[in-house]
């Protein structure tokens, strides 16, 4: 799918997410309901069972490491990082195996239909209690830090499956959560005495067909969004990319630049390197590090890697961390309008411009008293951040972008009145590129809502699904 094809689609489905809210409207409720006494559910179908958690599930078995591979005991061991948290389902793509003896694996062993909970492990925006079904067909047990539960008879696993999801995104887990230390551990026990609605199997699984063919619906409407947002995010660094090294006149005429991933510049531009038309320094840190008369103060912004990559933003305003008069002066201070480049780690080589006097560490570059605009020298770091991230690839340890690869960037320079109208023009490219992507992530947030919204009514009895059957594949 192309960049155009995308944006036809998106036109096209933008107005699916509130067509969509309108599902549960083509439903009707219940002709009868009581009360849950549950405050948290409500309402619920006259004839709907409410009782324990615990009674849908023979039992909650931990899970075990094992040993390394050995080629004879080998098994799947399926982890915490192997649930697809959207999909409530088993990942395939990064299994792990395991050595498991006989007596270790035997009451452990997967069956198709089980659930898989996770016990420890969570985070600030993942809370610890997952649920997902095991639907494969190969041999499995569960790690040390998730549990298998057998769904028992006269309850569908699928439909448990969608309960669960509706539990957790309600947060229902969060009274059951321990955390004594870095990790969340769940209290099975006291999560499964947690009280919820059943109708019959039969029942159940009618609500699971519809919940199935719904969500796999909205997952498609999703994906169509993502990949419309990587596309325009694609085009928008493309445009970026040719503007800075070939410049807006398609007729201009053209020379070798001398170097051969740039190619071909405009014959009247100049091409130069970093070291010649700034001072090229990189940040220091106050020692020793951690000391409290030289952090955690409030006299001067301290940058790091982490301030500078953690948005797509041009300018950096503010940061979290300030060092201390005593920390600030032992480390050199950038000025306001210092272009600087992260230049260590997993994310080295992302830009920023300074609007504020700071202090930098060492993961971070600056370039002072830079001879040209620095918006325009922005944009074309932005361009290069994949490419100066293979030049440091080779060997081993910390990735890290020192300050001579930087001098020897060579960059292609127009003349001044040239560089403004590039930039401006950028500036408005971006703009319209950045409502495109707001709105396919508007849409993306709708449909993940309304995904929610419907799992949760057609598990608690808001919607009456008794008569519903799938649509014809046509």
């Amino acid at each position: 799918m192309n960049l155009n094809q995308a944006v036809s689609e998106r036109k096209a489905i933008s107005c699916k997410p509130s067509a969509i809210s309108g599902v549960a409207g083509k439903y009707q409720p219940y002709p009868e309901y009581k009360e849950s006494g549950v405050e948290w559910l409500g309402e619920i179908p006259a004839h709907w069972a409410i009782h324990s958690l615990k009674r849908t599930v023979d039992g909650c078995t931990n899970g075990v490491w094992g040993g390394e591979p050995d080629e004879l005991s080998d098994i799947t061991v399926l982890r915490v990082a192997d649930f697809d948290r959207n999909k409530l389902e088993v990942r395939d793509d990064k299994l792990t195996t395991r050595s498991i003896p006989e007596k270790d694996r035997r009451n452990r062993l997967l069956q198709k239909g089980d659930l898989l909970i996770e016990k420890s492990g969570g985070g600030e925006k993942t809370l610890v209690g997952c649920v997902v079904i095991f639907d494969k067909d190969y041999d499995a047990v569960t790690s040390n830090f998730v549990a298998k539960m057998t769904p028992r008879a006269g309850f569908d696993s699928v439909f448990l499956k969608y309960a669960f999801a509706k539990l957790y995104a309600g947060r229902v887990n969060y009274p059951s959560v321990k955390q004594t230390t870095g990790i969340q551990n769940l209290d099975s026990d006291a999560y499964l005495m947690e009280r919820f609605v059943f109708p019959c199997e039969q029942e159940q699984r009618t609500i699971a067909a519809f919940l199935d063919h719904e969500t796999a619906r909205i997952d498609a409407l999703t994906a169509k969004q993502q990949r419309l947002i990587a596309l325009l995010k694609e085009k928008r660094q493309a445009v970026i990319s040719h503007a800075v090294t070939k410049g807006l006149n398609p007729n201009a005429p053209m020379k070798d630049s001398g170097v051969e991933w740039l190619g071909q510049v405009p014959a009247h531009w100049e091409v130069s390197k970093f070291g010649f038309i700034s001072m090229v320094v990189r940040g220091g840190s106050p020692r020793p590090a951690g000391d409290p008369e030289l952090f955690n103060g409030d006299y001067s912004p301290w940058v790091t890697v982490a301030e500078i990559t953690k948005d797509n933003e041009i300018y950096l305003t503010d940061t979290e961390s300030f060092l201390t008069k005593k920390g600030s002066d032992q480390c050199r201070i950038f000025s306001s309008g210092t272009l600087l480049i992260s230049n260590s780690g997993a994310t080295l080589g992302v830009p920023k411009i300074l609007s504020i006097n700071a202090n930098a560490n060492d993961g971070v570059v600056g370039f002072e008293k830079l001879k040209i605009n620095s918006e325009f020298a922005y944009f074309y770091l932005s361009t290069l951040t994949e490419d100066l991230r293979e030049r440091v690839k080779q060997g081993s340890g910390q990735p890290n972008l020192n300050t001579d690869i930087l001098k020897g960037v060579v960059i292609p320079i127009p003349p001044k009145s040239e560089i403004e109208v590039i930039v401006k023009a950028i500036h408005e490219k971006r703009a319209k590129f950045s409502s495109l992507i707001s709105k396919a992530s508007v849409a993306v947030h709708l449909l993940q809502e309304r995904r929610t919204a419907l799992i949760s009514a057609a598990v608690t009895g808001k919607i009456d699904l008794r008569d519903w059957k799938a649509p014809d594949a046509d």
